[in-house]
């Protein structure tokens, strides 16, 4: 550790001692987070970074979870009911649900959010395509006329991955899906502080009085009773790893999102810090190329780059080489979960002839292009992961324009479809949550919907004939058959290159408990 980290560390803990009584007290009733990085976006409808997600379930509630073993379970519905030989649902929300401006909860709200979450989800859009009328016959009713059953409809609107079905009053949610809502109301268990908001610095959320809890049930992931123990949550965005670092063991934090993989030998040592995995699936990681801008709108230049990826070098710049702590080789879908598989992978094993690369690309086309290379600076963890892509393009003969930005600057340039030149780009890193990866349902990034999909507008058909197959298979045996091809078509058409899966801890103090599985949440926590 640096002399200065230490000594911010002593400070921090000096002052700590220090502060008188009542500062001392309201640490009991504001519970005070670092989170991953920026929240530059408040509307978890509009965009897909999970720190706006989490966000987006302080405020926001959904009408069904998951909870830790990816089930699907009632949350602001007491239950549904299905007829017409399952193509009628009758959604039923529980009585007393509030808006955070004191109006009732009603069903024409929900219809309202659904809508405009299925014009950004791929998952929700494919509900919306099997659904004949969504309609609300009362105001606590929510009903599915469908074309055909679709069994998934539940799954579709509880799934925690990026772009939750978060519920919004009914005006907000007339708000056009690619642009942000005006103001952050939800019926969650949290109300999102405006006035105290500083934009690159802290977010605040107070307790919301008139939010009404399920009454049974256990609190498991997104599901369950959502009990408040904090008056207050504060997040403070902290980009420097050392200085979060300090601020937990100092006690000035209470608890950090991510533990970064260097600072896991001083977080493990440290007293009165627990480190903890909260999500087995961990994280999955990816280069992403536009496909609409030269050189990687050339299939076969795609292909050939494949042969260059060496997944392990990725992992190892990213965790320290700590084994535990990644796998590899990953493939489209997260390892360890009942549609992954190793078909095809052996292109990302040793051993890698960067020399023949450079030759191929040069005989499909490259003629020295410029790539624009964006990596978010203010992230750790995709920084590295920007620097070996970076050293790797390079190594292959590509002209690489390595562009050092912020996650928020980066978040707005990667939705521009203009040559590099014109303030567009050519690739990014990302990283994605391994739920996000389970199957094709919600996997943002597989889609081959082109310029109608996720930045980088991958086209493929032969993916999405597969995609509509995989959702009449009859049982989990061909769903895994379909993802298998699914996998062997994209390394046809490379919509991106996985970099491999590692596991991403958190960190908090022992004078909080009861953090649940899971992404990060904010209820059921409280003081030890």
């Amino acid at each position: 550790m640096q002399r200065r980290t230490v000594l911010k560390a002593t400070g921090a803990a000096l002052a700590t001692l220090a502060a008188p009584p009542k500062l001392r007290a309201a640490a009991q009733t504001t519970l005070r987070f670092i989170p991953q990085i920026d929240l530059v976006y408040l509307d978890p409808v509009y965009t897909t970074p999970y720190v706006t997600r989490n966000h987006g379930y302080l405020v926001f509630d959904t009408l069904y979870g998951m909870d830790s073993n990816f089930q699907i379970q009632p949350q602001m519905v007491e239950g549904h009911r299905v007829g017409n030989d399952g193509r009628q649902w009758d959604l039923t929300l529980r009585p007393g649900l509030l808006w955070h401006d004191g109006e009732k909860v009603l069903a024409r709200d929900c219809v309202a959010s659904i809508q405009r979450w299925a014009k950004r989800d791929p998952f929700g859009a494919t509900l919306m395509a099997a659904t004949d009328e969504l309609s609300a016959p009362d105001d606590r009713t929510i009903r599915f006329r469908l074309k055909h059953p679709f069994p998934l409809l539940p799954a579709a609107l509880g799934k925690t991955p990026s772009l939750m079905c978060a519920m919004m009053p009914e005006r907000l949610a007339k708000t056009d899906a690619f642009q942000q809502i005006s103001e952050v109301i939800g019926s969650g268990p949290f109300r999102f502080k405006a006035d105290e908001r500083i934009p690159g610095a802290r977010n605040v959320y107070e307790k919301f009085a008139g939010y009404k809890p399920r009454e049974s049930g256990s609190p498991d992931g997104t599901t369950g009773p959502k009990i408040v123990h904090y008056d207050r949550v504060v997040w403070n965005t902290m980009p420097d790893v050392g200085t979060a670092t300090a601020a937990l063991q100092s006690g000035e934090q209470d608890w950090m999102e991510y533990a970064y993989h260097d600072m896991l030998p001083l977080l493990r040592g440290a007293r009165g810090v627990q480190v903890k995995v909260l999500d087995p699936t961990g994280m999955v990681t990816m280069l992403r190329v536009n496909h609409l801008q030269p050189p990687f709108n050339n299939p076969e230049i795609r292909r050939i780059l494949l042969r260059a990826i060496d997944q392990t070098s990725y992992m190892q710049a990213l965790t320290g080489g700590d084994p535990a702590l990644y796998h590899v080789p990953l493939g489209f879908f997260c390892p360890g979960t009942p549609m992954a598989s190793e078909v095809g992978l052996d292109v990302f094993k040793p051993p890698h002839d960067y020399e023949k690369v450079k030759n191929d690309l040069i005989a499909a086309g490259y003629k020295g292009e410029k790539v624009v290379l964006m990596v978010p600076a203010d992230s750790a963890s995709l920084k590295s992961q920007g620097d070996v892509a970076a050293d790797m393009l390079k190594r292959v003969g590509i002209n690489v324009d390595y562009m050092a930005l912020d996650w928020g600057t980066m978040l707005t340039r990667r939705n521009r479809k203009d040559s590099a030149e014109q303030g567009g780009w050519n690739a990014f890193v990302t990283s994605w949550a391994g739920t996000d990866w389970l199957n094709p349902a919600g996997h943002i990034a597989l889609r081959g919907n082109g310029e109608a999909g996720y930045a980088g507008w991958s086209t493929s058909q032969r993916t999405e004939e597969l995609r509509d197959a995989w959702f009449k298979a009859p049982d989990e045996a061909a769903q895994k058959a379909i993802c298998e091809e699914i996998q062997k078509q994209s390394l046809v058409d490379v919509p991106f290159y996985p970099l491999g899966q590692y596991i991403q801890p958190t960190a908090f103090r022992n004078n909080i408990t009861g953090i649940l599985d899971g992404i990060p949440v904010f209820w059921n926590v409280r003081p030890a």
